[in-house]
């Protein structure tokens, strides 16, 4: 922390704190839920208010959540509204939100809060405010590689949450409960966090610099750990794909081995289970983002865009560029 920067939130303090969640459409309700209820069984354990929340929108009117669920707000987002925490709540369509006016109040108003961050795709928003300058942040993985080209002043790292002085950020919906758990803790204290915790019926199994996965096992004890192991391998090569040989080596068994430890716990081969994550990779390159198709295929291991496009075919039924039309 410089010396003008404000003390931390997270650390034991028991007045009230003030905090102002801007939720976007698009956003995901979980997001919304991971950041809102910690807080309010917080409160609720305590017995007395400490985190005194409320949700606006850019315009005062519901946001809408990818699932179509709207969000109720208390108003329009106004800058001048004092708060100790502005949280930036943004899923989908996030440059449709990038006014000057917005960003300014966006900027304005975490200039006078204590601390500030963006949730999920919140994170493009508090940059585009330029609160992230010379920082260190992280979004949610699918947006990881654009993210770092958009910022390149910004130090960007897969973690699940990050808190660089009064700027946080988180990665999605799960990171979001560590992190508003991390809150609860720094300000009451663990025990209040772990009854918090248990409301959800929730194991806060990971660290905050933990890589977020491409694929969420959640906790492995149920899986056989070679199986584990040979997901993460295919998950850290989408682009340049090893083979399944290559996989079962590194995981310590035979290629056969492996393939039925996929049927039994996936029901299908490890090299369909491959495919299918490289284009399920594809399929969010094709409608969330406008590179090439030759591209497309070159990011998620294809030898031409001509096979790409067969593959995909094959897979949903429709070529990846008449899906991107429609």
């Amino acid at each position: 922390m410089t010396k003008s920067e404000k003390p931390t939130i997270f650390r034991e303090e028991r007045s009230p704190l003030k905090v102002t969640m801007l939720v976007f459409s698009g956003a995901s309700i979980m997001c919304v839920a991971s950041a809102v209820d910690p807080l309010r069984a917080a409160n609720r354990i305590a017995g007395e208010t400490h985190f005194d929340f409320r949700l606006v929108s850019a315009t005062g009117e519901p946001a809408i959540t990818t699932c179509g669920l709207p969000v109720a707000v208390s108003g329009a987002f106004d800058p001048d509204d004092a708060c100790d925490v502005l949280m930036v709540i943004a899923g989908f369509g996030t440059q449709g939100y990038t006014t000057s006016k917005l960003l300014g109040g966006i900027r304005r108003c975490a200039r006078q809060a204590r601390a500030a961050g963006g949730i999920e795709a919140g994170t493009w928003l508090v940059a585009r405010a330029g609160l992230l300058e010379g920082r260190t942040a992280t979004t949610h993985w699918e947006d990881m590689e654009d993210f770092a080209a958009a910022f390149p002043e910004v130090e960007v790292r897969p973690d699940r949450y990050i808190i660089d002085g009064p700027v946080f950020t988180s990665g999605g919906a799960a990171p979001t409960f560590d992190l508003m758990l991390h809150l609860v803790r720094s300000r009451l204290g663990m025990a209040t966090a772990l009854d918090v915790a248990s409301v959800f019926i929730y194991d806060q199994s990971r660290a905050a610099t933990d890589a977020q996965p491409l694929v969420s096992l959640g906790r492995l004890d149920g899986y056989d750990p070679r199986l584990a192991q040979a997901i993460r391998l295919m998950e850290g090569h989408v682009d340049q794909p090893l083979t399944i040989a290559a996989i079962a080596k590194r995981a310590g068994v035979t290629a056969r081995t492996l393939e039925s430890i996929f049927r039994a716990s996936i029901g299908e081969t490890p090299g369909a289970y491959y495919l299918r994550l490289r284009l399920n990779a594809a399929r969010r390159l094709v409608v969330d983002t406008r590179v090439s198709m030759a591209e497309v295929a070159e990011r998620t291991g294809f030898s031409s865009a001509a096979a790409f496009s067969r593959s995909f075919s094959r897979a949903f039924g429709t070529p990846p560029v008449r899906m991107r039309k429609g």
